[in-house]
């Protein structure tokens, strides 16, 4: 295999990587109310180490399962902002489609992401406090953008060296 077509590949599975993640993690979003209490129930079952080992989680889940449901109850409109929240996912997510598609054209998306996930941490830092968030889940939500910008950092590396395999020779 060629070190353009291993570069390619590289970039690719990086890519996919990353694109399933942000499906995911936008689809998970739109069933915010039934996951919350699959989450309580696993996390109070017997077999769960959490009520012992993580009080301070088992007491968060409870609440913001009580919140949604009431707001589920009360105002089931504000949830649709959770549905906003994860079509942005599932678009953003096909947007990857261009540096799939041509790298070195579109490596733009791929810095852009990485503005993105750059962005989670003062997002996290300033809103999370303003909403009464736990700091440990603002951690949590600030490792997305750690752990997001990971693959992005490692697919822009690999096409700036594409970039420079097939840059054009300067005529002498």
């Amino acid at each position: 295999m060629s070190e353009r077509a291993a570069l390619l590949r590289g970039i690719r599975v990086w890519l996919a990587v990353f694109v399933v993640c942000l499906v995911l993690s936008g689809v998970t979003a739109f069933p915010l109310v039934t996951e919350l209490h699959w989450l309580e129930d696993l996390l109070k079952s017997s077999a769960s180490p959490a009520p012992e080992h993580m009080p301070a989680l088992v007491e968060w889940v409870a609440r913001v399962r009580e919140g949604l449901d009431a707001t589920d109850e009360q105002y089931p409109f504000v949830l649709y902002g959770t549905d906003w929240l994860a079509f942005a996912h599932l678009v953003i997510a096909v947007a990857f489609y261009g540096p799939y598609r041509d790298p070195v054209r579109n490596i733009w998306v791929v810095e852009f992401g990485m503005i993105a996930c750059a962005g989670i941490i003062p997002l996290a830092l300033i809103c999370g406090p303003i909403r009464g968030i736990p700091f440990w889940w603002s951690v949590i939500d600030m490792s997305f953008g750690v752990f997001g910008v990971i693959p992005l950092y490692a697919v822009r590396r690999r096409i700036k060296r594409l970039e420079a395999l097939t840059a054009p020779v300067p005529a002498r």
